[in-house]
């Protein structure tokens, strides 16, 4: 069975369901991405269109298809090592001024499939050695979590990893994992996942010294922007910093954090 193209009137549909559950905004320049992503879970239910399938989701009792549905259109791409230079930030400019005593905790608080996480604890263990740190990764995803936890990837992945931390950090995949690598159990330990909706009012996560927010907050509108940054900025230390994405701006969102460069904000 084919499923249909998606008509506006079905596309709005889930363009309202995705705003109300993660304050997502999605143009309708995504119409393919939405129409090409549920189009298993039409086949999966055996209907014809998406304005059939929006009806399942509408239903008592199905919160695990709309878990999904959610799921499957939250999902960014992501990669180890991504904008380089705000890892260099953190190893050059902000950890060489912790000192030992309570541990040193990051949050990759929009963390997707983990290469983010992942590559945190790298720059940690490397610079902190034996110190105390951690490592909190949270995603409105329950199934890039899932994979996120596994800490597996396919080998091309780690083309984006220097070679001194690929040799001291990850193990190349044999026989029935050829072609993968996964990351050292020891790191994997000091990473803690949770399914979290920044669109929501924050669970008890602590204080942090570093937040990284990259490259969400492109999908969000004025308003949503100005709420998720305030209550993350709730669980930021004083002069802890809030790292966003290279292309993304938090100009005339906040007033409370100064700008260190651009994409790198403190808290005074």
């Amino acid at each position: 069975m084919h499923a249909r193209t998606i008509n506006d009137q079905e596309f709005a549909q889930f363009q309202k369901l995705i705003y109300d559950i993660a304050g997502i905004s999605m143009s309708t320049s995504k119409k393919p991405l939405v129409s090409g992503r549920l189009a298993k879970r039409l086949a999966h239910h055996g209907v014809q269109n998406y304005g059939d399938y929006f009806r399942i989701l509408q239903k008592d009792g199905q919160h695990n298809e709309l878990q999904i549905a959610v799921d499957l259109l939250t999902t960014n791409e992501t990669y180890f090592f991504r904008e380089h230079k705000h890892f260099d930030f953190l190893r050059d400019q902000i950890l060489p001024h912790y000192r030992p005593g309570r541990p040193f905790r990051v949050w990759s608080a929009a963390c997707s499939s983990g290469q983010e996480p992942y590559t945190l604890a790298m720059v940690l263990a490397e610079s902190l050695g034996e110190a105390p740190w951690e490592v909190f990764a949270s995603d409105i995803s329950t199934r890039v979590l899932e994979r996120a936890r596994t800490g597996q990837y396919a080998l091309e992945q780690a083309e984006k990893v220097p070679k001194h931390y690929l040799n001291r950090y990850c193990l190349k995949g044999v026989g029935a994992q050829e072609g993968t690598f996964i990351v050292d159990r020891a790191l994997r330990s000091r990473i803690k996942f949770s399914q979290i909706n920044l669109n929501q009012a924050l669970p008890n996560v602590g204080e942090f010294d570093v937040i990284f927010l990259r490259n969400v907050m492109i999908y969000f509108n004025g308003d949503t922007k100005r709420q998720v940054v305030e209550r993350l900025c709730g669980t930021l230390r004083k002069n802890g910093h809030l790292v966003i994405g290279h292309s993304e701006s938090l100009n005339g969102i906040i007033d409370n954090l100064s700008i260190v460069q651009p994409s790198i904000y403190r808290k005074p």
